[in-house]
């Protein structure tokens, strides 16, 4: 699926919030004490990537980004190899492609972040969704940072969607970040009024985060979903665009839908919440089992339509 090019952070011209967090990180390099392990955590579409993209940017294209203001220039050579991933000092391996990352990829990593590069300048590594890789890559890459290197950094970008081993933890300086809901807000504004976008979605109801509250919209925009719709018919066809695209945005969708359809029943006081938390355990192991399994799709809309017509 073709998405607008405000989904991506890589190509984010500006940078919404953090700008103490921008500052800091570019002080600490400035003065050479910039730690080699960096953990950024925080909830999906906070704007960490943004923000680890914006510094990159003022390391490596120094004349073309605004420090001050947080604005990067697209018309660069640097920016359209960083947008092709074909810089050679920053390497991004996503967790989200977790199925397709073994061992052999992390230690084949290791080789080659000792070579030496064109641009005699750091290396920096960015393992997104970092939480996603199995315990097997995981180890090895600890390896990986525990060796000391003169010119290579590691960012770890951790999303909260599952708890990460501690001993990763324990190699990294943690930066938590999160936005106040006036702050979040805020940014939802500036970024609709950026790209010029039709609100479907409440931004006060929803409790999104920036990120994701764009891309959310969107769907919901394109495909004419609508909270207030039948469960029923918005899961068939959310489920619908995820066995043609294979985007885990779809199943992400789905699990918030839920989440927003049970808090109004809990409002309304239709169930109580033992039994409001039996029916979402149940939805959510079931969409867990469509996503891992890849079970058909009629057959869960049976078992959900079955449970909740039982009630």
């Amino acid at each position: 699926m073709n998405y607008p090019n405000f989904f991506s952070a890589k190509i984010s011209n500006n940078l919404f919030g953090f700008k103490k967090e921008f500052d800091f990180l570019h002080s600490l390099y400035k003065k050479k004490k910039l730690p080699k392990v960096l953990l950024f955590t925080g909830s999906k579409g906070l704007g960490k990537s943004t923000l680890i993209n914006h510094f990159l940017f003022s390391i490596f294209d120094e004349y073309n980004y605004d420090t001050k203001l947080n604005i990067l220039k697209n018309s660069s050579s640097f920016f359209t190899q960083f947008k092709n991933n074909s810089f050679s000092n920053i390497i991004y391996i996503h967790g989200s492609d977790f199925k397709s990352i073994k061992i052999d990829d992390i230690r084949n990593l290791k080789s080659e972040i000792f070579k030496s590069t064109i641009l005699d300048k750091e290396r920096f590594i960015i393992f997104d969704d970092i939480e996603l890789f199995n315990t097997h890559s995981l180890n090895a890459l600890l390896k990986i940072i525990e060796e000391p290197s003169k010119k290579n950094y590691f960012f770890l970008v951790n999303n909260n969607s599952k708890p990460l081993l501690e001993t990763i933890k324990s190699r990294a300086i943690e930066i938590k970040l999160f936005l106040n809901d006036k702050k979040r807000l805020q940014i939802i504004d500036q970024l609709v009024d950026l790209f010029n976008i039709r609100i479907i979605l409440d931004p006060q109801k929803t409790k999104l985060s920036p990120g994701n509250f764009i891309k959310y919209n969107y769907v919901c925009d394109e495909h004419n979903l609508e909270l207030t719709n039948d469960l029923m018919n918005n899961l068939s066809i959310l489920l619908k665009l995820y066995k043609s695209e294979k985007d885990t945005l779809f199943i992400n969708i789905a699990f918030f839908i839920v989440e927003y359809y049970f808090k109004d029943v809990r409002n309304k006081n239709i169930l109580n919440n033992d039994r409001i938390f039996e029916i979402k355990k149940f939805i959510f192991e079931h969409l867990n089992n469509f996503l891992i399994y890849n079970i058909n799709q009629n057959s869960l809309i049976n078992a959900i339509n079955n449970k909740l017509n039982n009630e």
